[in-house]
């Protein structure tokens, strides 16, 4: 089935009988109950549960947390959709009657509205097996936001245990004024990397800094100098995001630590952008340690997190088709890559077509009165992703589970 028109028809009608307090309540259930990551047991329960009383044979525990559920329909492609589940360590300040439960954890990313999509669209497909057939395989994924969840799925055999896909298929909850459903074919997100650095210096009181290699100013300069790599080192064409996003020194004020330590991540879209900044980072630390007089060389470790996500440009150009065909015209656009990271393309063995795509979530209200007139204007002045005022606009649960429902009967055949 690959007519846009056919699709989105029998979407409506698969999609006809969804009830819209349903999910609004299992969806202020998830959010009111976050779990970090490789902790979400009771939303990995909540989603096998809706799948086995859908009719899906369900597996638990993959990859430690997360859940499989395959509704095998006869004949025709494997569909993978996916979903993310874990929250983060975010304190919320939305003020909402469902906020979260959990001190310091909130979903403040929209995990609560992908599992709420799953359900909803895993449901509908279900109650609707006799106009399609393949078939679905719905993931729960735990753990992207640190960056382990996809391969440790992989390497709990999530390729080799259920049946392997034609297609996978991921979305995702965007600010932006609710209703629009963003497409980029090709490079649509980021590699990300983390780094660690030791600074060792040497240790002494405060009141004789002549006696110690003080890791502090040391680290300030590191941080002050890897400022300038992105911006001196990297072609203004080219993107590159470098951020330091912990220092940690001493333990008192009138002690001089004998190491620091500093974490930073980096975001590229190149690989030869991301080798360049590696050489840089680990050039201005060693060079400043070397200026500093540091009695025992630095220590940097490269952490690898996420790969580039790069859609099938055919998959996604079918898949933007139906969903205009479904929504209009006017809510499908290309926003081009972003900085941000995912690990949704790791699910996906080699050689197996992905796509994955936004649903902008902000309350019109909200994005009404967001200062500016441009729309990255609007976009830097309404509640993004990781923030705890982050608040979706729930009349986006049934269309983001039509997104889904659309995306999965694309592939199954009819």
């Amino acid at each position: 089935m690959s007519e846009p028109a056919a699709v989105a028809r029998l979407t409506r009608e698969l999609t006809a009988g969804l009830k819209p307090d349903d999910l609004t309540d299992f969806y202020r259930d998830l959010h009111r109950h976050p779990e970090l990551s490789f902790q979400e047991h009771r939303t990995a329960a909540r989603l096998a549960g809706r799948l086995r009383a859908a009719g899906f044979e369900v597996t638990e525990g993959v990859g430690r947390t997360g859940v499989v559920g395959v509704l095998a329909n006869g004949d025709g492609p494997v569909v993978w959709l996916r979903g993310d589940m874990d929250a983060l360590p975010v304190r919320e300040a939305t003020g909402l009657d469902h906020a979260s439960c959990v001190d310091g954890v909130m979903h403040a990313c929209g995990h609560d509205l992908h599992v709420t999509w799953l359900v909803g669209a895993a449901e509908a497909l279900a109650a609707g097996r006799e106009s399609w057939s393949g078939t679905l395989v719905v993931i729960g994924q735990p753990a992207e936001e640190s960056g382990g969840g996809a391969a440790a799925m992989v390497a709990d055999g999530v390729h080799v245990r259920f049946p392997r896909p034609d297609v996978l298929l991921g979305q995702h909850a965007a600010p932006g004024l609710a209703g629009f459903y963003p497409h980029t074919p090709g490079l649509i997100l980021s590699a990300s990397d983390d780094i660690d650095v030791v600074v060792h210096g040497r240790g002494g009181h405060g009141s004789r800094p002549e006696t110690t290699v003080d890791p502090v100013v040391t680290g300030a300069y590191i941080v002050t100098r890897l400022q300038t790599v992105v911006s001196r080192e990297v072609a203004a064409a080219e993107s590159a995001v470098l951020t330091v996003g912990q220092f940690h020194a001493g333990t008192q004020a009138n002690i001089i630590p004998a190491e620091a330590r500093l974490a930073l991540n980096l975001r590229t879209q190149d690989t030869h952008v991301r080798e360049r900044i590696l050489a840089a980072v680990r050039r201005t630390v060693a060079g400043e340690c070397e200026a500093a007089g540091c009695p025992v060389p630095p220590e940097v470790t490269v952490r690898r997190g996420y790969p580039n996500t790069v859609n099938d440009a055919a998959l996604d150009t079918e898949i933007a088709a139906v969903h205009r065909e479904l929504f209009g015209a006017h809510t499908v656009f290309d926003f081009g890559p972003a900085m941000g990271s995912e690990d949704f393309s790791l699910l996906a063995p080699a050689g197996v077509p992905y796509d994955y795509w936004y649903v902008t979530t902000t309350p019109a209200d909200v994005w009404d009165a967001a200062p500016g007139e441009r729309l990255m204007d609007k976009l830097d002045n309404v509640p993004s992703n990781h923030s705890p005022l982050f608040s979706p606009d729930l009349s986006v649960l049934a269309p983001g589970t039509r997104t889904l429902v659309s995306a999965a009967l694309s592939r199954l055949s009819g």
